[in-house]
């Protein structure tokens, strides 16, 4: 049986933090038919320092002289909320996930008791972090943003050195640009990935469209993570770069056809196949009208559809074979013998 491809619907911060939002999301994100929908659980000050510096793409969500602390806290949705979101998400059938920022965060979400943990690509180099979620012995999702191979290498001895075999563990090729430039997207880098550390991989997509999720899933990743929206002219940095509902239930639909597509692997026919055999493939047939015991020829017999006579891969074998029957023109050829 072919396992599913795990659609993480990323909500992120794009509630700009507001539950109700929030949670209206966790109902699009249901109705557009993803397997999990994604939040940030963090607390600002323990996140980002004053000093901390805004990425181009978040520089025009701020006010002059403001800090991506100052940022990231217009953002912020308190830890009973996300109790309120599991609930929801519990009450609709979708699971429930967050990724952590700082440790008392990580804490609370441990005691909400998650499937899976998903490590962020700016944590990749955080190892106090990273041995934490590892010790919890849960599936692990790592992003691999704005990572060199040994950077993603040191993580992953890391989550082996603490126990949690790699057989729970997925690498998600992810280049962390907002929106990303399809040159940047780098897809192959996944497959390199999977060859060289063993493990199952997926794509983190922030580019724009959904061409990108669409190749990943064919090319083999266990999980693709897209952010969405509500609507991409709501204010905030990720927005803009996010599905609106209408494109995440085509993306949902497309990678779900894509997963059909695939197929077992097996060099076979399938079922519609084999009904067009008859149809499609060809028989000996009488080019003439040929009298019983007459010799057939290459003059006498020819080779035309419908295949449910003899099969031409057996002409060698009537050449020259006395008929046992009468045949009038276009008669598909039969002989007693066993060819």
């Amino acid at each position: 049986m072919l396992k599913k491809i795990l659609i993480i619907a990323e909500a992120g911060v794009n509630h700009n933090g507001s539950l109700k939002k929030a949670l209206k999301m966790v109902d699009i994100a249901k109705d557009c038919g993803a397997d999990i929908i994604k939040f940030q659980t963090f607390i600002p000050n323990l996140v980002a320092s004053k000093h901390s510096i805004i990425a181009d793409y978040q520089k025009k969500f701020q006010k002059k002289n403001d800090s991506q602390l100052d940022l990231i806290n217009k953002f912020y949705l308190e830890f009973n909320d996300y109790k309120k979101i599991k609930k929801k998400c519990k009450l609709k059938g979708i699971e429930f996930l967050s990724t952590a920022f700082d440790n008392k965060s990580l804490s609370f979400l441990k005691s909400l008791r998650p499937r899976r943990y998903k490590i962020p690509s700016g944590e990749i180099t955080n190892m106090p972090f990273i041995k934490k979620i590892a010790s919890f012995n849960k599936k692990i999702i790592l992003s691999t943003g704005m990572s060199t191979e040994n950077e993603i290498k040191k993580a992953i001895n890391i989550i082996k050195k603490e126990g949690n075999g790699i057989k729970n563990l997925t690498l998600l090729k992810c280049t962390s640009a907002y929106p990303t430039p399809v040159k940047e997207i780098n897809l192959k880098a996944m497959i390199s990935m999977r060859k060289k550390f063993k493990v199952k991989v997926g794509l983190s997509d922030h580019s724009m469209g959904i061409e990108a999720s669409i190749a990943a899933a064919a090319m083999g990743a266990t999980i693709i993570e897209k952010h969405f929206t509500i609507s991409r002219n709501l204010p905030g940095p990720d927005q803009k770069s996010s599905l609106e509902p209408k494109e995440l239930k085509l993306l949902v639909k497309s990678i779900r056809n894509i997963e059909l597509a695939l197929g077992d692997g097996k060099i076979k026919p399938t079922k519609n196949e084999i009904k067009n055999i008859k149809v499609c493939r060809k028989s000996i047939i009488a080019l003439k009208d040929i009298k019983q015991g007459e010799k057939f020829n290459y003059k006498n017999i020819i080779v035309k559809r419908p295949g449910t006579g003899i099969s031409p891969m057996k002409i060698d074998k009537i050449i020259g074979y006395k008929s046992d029957y009468s045949f009038q023109k276009d008669d598909i050829i039969k002989v007693k013998r066993k060819i």
